[in-house]
């Protein structure tokens, strides 16, 4: 499920629709994952508004913007729900929860 407003603003029916159809879904939130969605595998949002920050701050004190070098995503975190993944019938190794961020039961 990608990342836009629209999916957004529909998270509660997204999820409603993807459980009763038994789809197993995942999410660029961890906000749909702690609504009841399945998975959500995305950037860490605190570590791309801090990079954020350090662009302003260098435009800000007088670099060009075609000068600054292109940074991407380093670091990303992966949410799991247990219990949506026992509603789909779906068994979730030790090994997956161990490398998730965060685990809802």
């Amino acid at each position: 499920m990608g990342n836009d407003p629209f999916f957004q603003v529909r998270q509660d029916q997204i999820i409603a629709l993807a459980a009763r159809h038994h789809i197993p879904t995942i999410y660029e939130w961890s906000e749909f994952v702690r609504a009841g969605g399945l998975a959500a595998y995305s950037t860490d949002r605190v570590e791309m508004y801090r990079q954020m920050g350090i662009y302003v701050s260098r435009i800000l004190n007088g670099a060009r913007p075609a000068d600054l070098p292109i940074m991407q995503p380093t670091k990303f975190e992966l949410v799991i729900n247990v219990k949506t993944a026992g509603a789909l019938g779906l068994k979730l190794t030790e090994g997956l929860q161990q490398l998730a961020d965060e685990v809802i039961e």
